[in-house]
C-alpha cells in the first residue's frame, strides 16, 4: 500500500480506507509544515517558520506571537523579570533595546545581573574563560568565573567605588530601596555619557528596576560596605526598606487593567513580580479599605530550561500559576508561551523577530 487516501475511498488493492478515521481538519486541527530555509529571508521569517514545526521550535515561534501581541496592546503594562547571568552573557543590549522601544514598564532582576550590566555600561570588559586555567589559578589572579566567562575582581572593585561615590551624596535621613538605588546609578551613567545598558536606558525611559533579593548581590555588598565606611566616619548609615519597592510596584500595577510578563529564568524576580496579584487579593480580604478589583497577567512568556518536576518556581508552569491567581486562564483570554531553552539562544531570536514585525507595520 502507498499514497494518501480520503476516508472511505477505494485503494488499488480493492480494500477501502476505514470511514470512521478522522482527517484532522474535521476536528479543527492545524496542519504543521516543514521549515523551508530556502524561503527564509529574515529572522522573523525563520521564527514564523519554526512556529509551524514542532517541539522547542514551535514553542519559540508561538512565544514570539504572544510577545508580539503583548507589545502591540497599547493598554498593556509590561514587566520584564531577569535571573541568571544574562548581562555577563552579553544580553544587556537586548534589555536596553526592549526598554528603548517602550516594551518594558518595569524590571524585576537579580542584583548580580544588574551589577554585571553596570560593569559593561561603564566601559569595563568581560572575557572568555580559558579552560586551561584552573579555578585555583583564577582565584589567585582575581578572575571570577561564571561558567565560560570571566568577571574581573578589578571590575567589581571599580564598581564599588562608583556606587560609593553616588551614595556619598545621599542625605543621612533618606530611606533607600532597590529601585531608588538603581535609578541613581542609571542617572549617573546617563549624565556621564557612558555606553548603552539596562540601568542607563531604564533611567532615561523612567522604568523602575527592582531587585527583591538586594543583599544577595555585589550591589548589596557595596551598599553594606558604604554604610560601614559611613559609621567609621561618624556619619549615620543609610537606611534600606524593601517594602518601599513592594508598594511602589503594587501602586503602579493597579494603575492598569491589562498586564504582560516576559520572564527570563525564574527564581525570586519571577515570583516577586507575579505575587503582586495575590497581594492585591490579600489586601482586599484583610484590609478592606485597600480593596481593589483583581489584577492578573493576561500575557506571559517564559524562557527557562528548568523542568517543572523539580518543584522550583523557575520551572513552574503558567497553568500552575493560574491556580495561585497570578495568570489569566486561557479560558478567559489569557495567552501564554513557555520555551524550555537557553535564553541566550531563544531570547534574541524572539525579540529580533518581533522588532522586524513591528518595524514593518
Amino acid at each position: 500500500m502507498s499514497g494518501t487516501y480520503p476516508c472511505g475511498t477505494p485503494r488499488d488493492d480493492g480494500a477501502s480506507v476505514r470511514g470512521d478515521l478522522a482527517d484532522g481538519h474535521s476536528d479543527g486541527l492545524e496542519p504543521i509544515h516543514s521549515l523551508d530555509l530556502e524561503a527564509t529571508t529574515s529572522i522573523d521569517a525563520l521564527v514564523r517558520g519554526m512556529a509551524g514545526t514542532a517541539f522547542g521550535g514551535r514553542n519559540l515561534g508561538e512565544a514570539a506571537d504572544v510577545y508580539e501581541a503583548m507589545v502591540r496592546d497599547p493598554a498593556c503594562h509590561r514587566v520584564l523579570t531577569l535571573s541568571g547571568a544574562m548581562t555577563i552573557a552579553k544580553q544587556g543590549l537586548v534589555i536596553a533595546d526592549m526598554i528603548d522601544r517602550g516594551w518594558v514598564q518595569a524590571i524585576v532582576s537579580t542584583g548580580a545581573l544588574m551589577t554585571h550590566g553596570l560593569v559593561e555600561t561603564a566601559g569595563m570588559l568581560h572575557f572568555k574563560h580559558d579552560p586551561a586555567m584552573s579555578d585555583e589559578e583564577l582565584m589567585r589572579k582575581g578572575y571570577n568565573r561564571v561558567y565560560d566567562t570571566i568577571e574581573l575582581e578589578q571590575n567589581l572593585d571599580d564598581t564599588e567605588r562608583l556606587v560609593s561615590s553616588i551614595l556619598d551624596g545621599v542625605p543621612d535621613d533618606d530611606v533607600l530601596c532597590s529601585h531608588s538605588i538603581t535609578s541613581m546609578i542609571g542617572k549617573h551613567l546617563s549624565e556621564q555619557g557612558d555606553g548603552r545598558g539596562p540601568l542607563r536606558s531604564a533611567y532615561e525611559k523612567g522604568v523602575p528596576v527592582y531587585i527583591p533579593a538586594f543583599t544577595d548581590s555585589e550591589l548589596g555588598l557595596d551598599v553594606a560596605t558604604h554604610n560601614h565606611a559611613r559609621r567609621l566616619a561618624g556619619r549615620t548609615p543609610l537606611r534600606f526598606d524593601p517594602f518601599l519597592d513592594l508598594d511602589h510596584f503594587h501602586a503602579r500595577f493597579i494603575e492598569h487593567t491589562t498586564h504582560g510578563i516576559l520572564t527570563i529564568g525564574g527564581g525570586v524576580p519571577r515570583n516577586w513580580a507575579q505575587q503582586v496579584a495575590p497581594y492585591i487579593d490579600i489586601l482586599g480580604k484583610r484590609v478592606p479599605e485597600l480593596a481593589h478589583p483583581p489584577q492578573r497577567y493576561r500575557y506571559a512568556v517564559r524562557i527557562c530550561p528548568e523542568p517543572v518536576e523539580w518543584g522550583g518556581l523557575s520551572g513552574c508552569s503558567y497553568s500552575e500559576s493560574v491556580s495561585w491567581g497570578k495568570i489569566v486562564p486561557a479560558s478567559e483570554g489569557g495567552r501564554w508561551a513557555e520555551v524550555k531553552a537557553d535564553a541566550t539562544i531563544a531570547w534574541p531570536l524572539i525579540i529580533k523577530a518581533v522588532m522586524e514585525r513591528v518595524d514593518k507595520s
